[in-house]
């Protein structure tokens, strides 16, 4: 049977723009417009904007909401306050994990998450188990779309328009644009200074084409799913499904600063104390190829003829010219940042470095 893809708010924009498309979490996504090399490149030196319009939209809300909400994810919402977004992880009794997301501080009694969009009604049908009465949790997915400001020159577009730039990592503001509402958030799945802008549904075609003619002016261009891949394997972000999933830990993963270890409650506290306490199995690395090819997930990782891992995500890292990935490597091997190890690339064995990502310095604060 083919598969019957969602398509986002302004995906005839994008069909102007000539785009590429693809399936993406049950979207059709565009994956490049002119080229992933040259609009990975744009990110990095000036700016670039993506539509993410797949990603899920829930609200949270009634009576102690945020304080429901952090009962259940890992991170603490207590450490941040109104105006303020976090990442974090909604986990398994067992430790894995369901999504990572973000979540949206509005008030005590509000909180907006923005979860990955093949995981959104795993994560809204969890929650609303676990609601107490006055709590109420809406799935939201299309009723609000997502664009990604990203880049140096991402203050510059955000200006031109009128929208607030001067806020700090991780803060928010709901502005006013011609008569539409739209929350800026400075977010961002690259590495650099950028912003996620959260229009709603119906605007979001007039919000992008505004930030795309700004965007020109400051010499970049749109962006598609693979350029935010390339980006975001640099940085050593992780994918749900790749790095984290319902058998890989936030421990394992090294996203534990994600984790409120001094909560008294949170889905799967009980198992990640657990791990945390005896040393998890695996540990999350990366990889920088040595000699010429490109690695990709589901490799072998090898130290001598000792299977000691395999690669999780992989690509070809425009920034450093050489292929990089992250992978999954058994803790029993010692393995330290500065150590080579080889890849089993299709029968042909690829030598590289271990890392501990990022590979290119963030530039988000």
């Amino acid at each position: 049977m083919t598969e019957t893809l969602q398509q986002g708010p302004i995906h005839t924009v994008h069909a102007e723009l000539g785009a590429t498309f693809a399936s993406f979490g049950g979207w059709e996504m565009p994956v490049q417009y002119g080229g992933t090399v040259a609009e990975h490149n744009a990110v990095r030196t000036s700016v670039g904007l993506f539509d993410v319009s797949h990603l899920g939209k829930a609200t949270v809300s009634g009576p102690g909401a945020a304080q429901f909400v952090n009962s259940t994810l890992t991170n603490d919402l207590g450490k941040i306050g109104p105006g303020k977004a976090q990442y974090t992880l909604c986990c398994t009794d067992s430790g894995g994990v369901v999504d990572d997301l973000i979540t949206y501080y509005v008030g005590d009694d509000e909180i907006f998450l923005v979860p990955n969009a093949a995981n959104t009604a795993a994560v809204v049908a969890a929650l609303r188990r676990a609601a107490p009465a006055g709590i109420t949790v809406t799935d939201q997915h299309r009723d609000f779309a997502v664009l990604a400001v990203q880049g140096p020159k991402s203050v510059d577009v955000l200006t031109a328009l009128g929208l607030p730039t001067d806020m700090g990592y991780m803060a928010f503001a709901d502005a006013q644009w011609q008569g539409r509402t739209v929350r800026v958030c400075r977010t961002g799945y690259t590495g650099e200074h950028g912003y996620e802008l959260v229009p709603r549904w119906d605007d979001a075609e007039a919000v992008f084409r505004a930030l795309l003619a700004e965007v020109g002016k400051a010499g970049g261009q749109p962006a598609g799913l693979g350029a935010r891949d390339t980006l975001r394997t640099e940085m050593g972000y992780p994918l749900h499904g790749h790095e984290l999933s319902a058998e890989i830990s936030p421990v394992q993963a090294r996203a534990g600063w994600a984790v409120g270890w001094k909560k008294p409650e949170f889905w799967g506290r009980e198992a990640l104390v657990r791990e945390k306490a005896s040393g998890p199995r695996r540990m999350l690395l990366g990889l920088k190829a040595l000699d010429r090819g490109v690695l990709r997930q589901g490799q072998t990782v090898l130290l001598g003829d000792q299977q000691v891992g395999q690669t999780t995500s992989g690509t070809f890292s425009p920034s450093l010219k050489a292929g990089i990935a992250l992978a999954l490597l058994d803790t029993t091997a010692g393995l330290e940042p500065g150590d080579e190890v080889e890849v089993d690339v299709r029968g042909r064995r690829l030598r590289a470095e271990v890392v501990r990502p990022p590979f290119v310095t963030p530039r988000t604060t």
